[in-house]
């Protein structure tokens, strides 16, 4: 499928200022259901840019936020390099966690409100961002989310603090979920993994659960890490749930 991939809409965030979106959809009329894509810590790169291209041109409205907006000038791609790494890091640890959710709500807002968005929402998030998509999921618009190697939910220590309350709020997920993890993750180790999945099921989840013969990071089209067979295994898991669960 044709795909826009030009686009991007700045929209205000309570007590946030302005955050950019970078749209991804396709360049057919139409109404397709919306995703809400969250970035690794160093933003909209270009892989991730071709990771929103290639979930929009299967059907849907794909945007992406600025996750670091109040902190760097609107278009900032952070490196991955140690420079890079240090930053996003740094500034993963310096946003409170209210700003982040305040973040989802509004992207999710600008999402339905698209002239192309039918209304029908999911989230999708790699490393920092699959936490995200995970906490975006708690709002009740959200039907789906796509949840790829979440970094500190087992340790709650995302944001300013390092004390975020991700797995309490647990009971209040109602979206159907999928959670994948690479076994050999630093970020996330096995007693991490057992610990979400034991509370997933204390709180009755309605979720998917899949752990890989992978490194963090292995979506990612750049690096040593990326496993391309495993990229398009996961991204059928991922278009199976949301065809699923958008009806």
């Amino acid at each position: 499928m044709i795909l826009r991939s030009d686009e991007s809409q700045d929209i205000a965030v309570a007590g946030g200022g302005t955050m950019r979106l970078h749209l991804f959809r396709p360049a057919i009329e139409g109404r397709f259901p919306g995703v809400l894509l969250f970035s690794e810590i160093y933003q909209v790169t270009a892989p991730i840019r071709r990771l929103a291209a290639m979930l929009a041109g299967n059907g849907y409205v794909v945007a992406v936020p600025e996750v670091y907006h109040e902190y760097e000038p609107a278009g900032t791609v952070l490196a991955y390099d140690q420079a890079g790494t240090d930053r996003g890091n740094a500034l993963k640890f310096a946003k409170p966690v209210a700003a982040y959710d305040a973040d989802a709500e509004a992207g999710l807002t600008a999402l339905a409100d698209h002239p192309a968005c039918n209304g029908q929402l999911a989230t999708f998030g790699v490393c920092l961002g699959g936490h995200l998509a995970y906490r975006a999921a708690l709002d009740p618009r959200v039907t789906a989310a796509a949840c790829f190697y979440a970094t500190d939910v087992h340790s709650g220590t995302l944001g300013e603090g390092r004390n975020d309350d991700s797995l309490a709020r647990m009971v209040d997920l109602k979206a159907e979920t999928m959670f994948v993890w690479g076994r050999q993750d630093p970020h996330v180790p096995f007693e991490g993994r057992e610990i979400i999945r034991a509370r997933l099921e204390a709180v009755g989840a309605r979720y998917e659960w899949h752990e890989v013969n992978a490194q963090h990071a292995f979506l990612r089209d750049e690096g040593p890490r990326y496993d391309p067979a495993l990229f398009l295994q996961a991204i059928g898991w991922t278009l199976a749930l949301f065809q699923r669960a958008l009806r």
